[in-house]
């Protein structure tokens, strides 16, 4: 499981991850709480994170967006 911190389009995040099917990892998406977004993933929960981070930094939205992402 996976965390996001996030206060903006968190809709957009959501979507993202889900989507993605380039590699190692799945992201599902479970709950939120406040701005924390969690997701279950498949593979190493780390090597998730690291994915999720260069994601939404790709994305033109995600490239100015404060947020942190950790495992748990």
């Amino acid at each position: 499981m996976i965390t996001i911190s996030l206060a903006m389009s968190q809709d957009k995040a959501i979507a993202l991850l889900e989507a993605y099917t380039g590699g190692d990892f799945t992201f599902k998406y479970v709950d939120k709480t406040g701005i924390k977004l969690k997701f279950e993933v498949t593979g190493d929960a780390e090597g998730a994170v690291k994915k999720a981070k260069e994601l939404i930094k790709a994305e033109s939205w995600g490239a100015n967006l404060y947020f942190s992402a950790s495992v748990g």
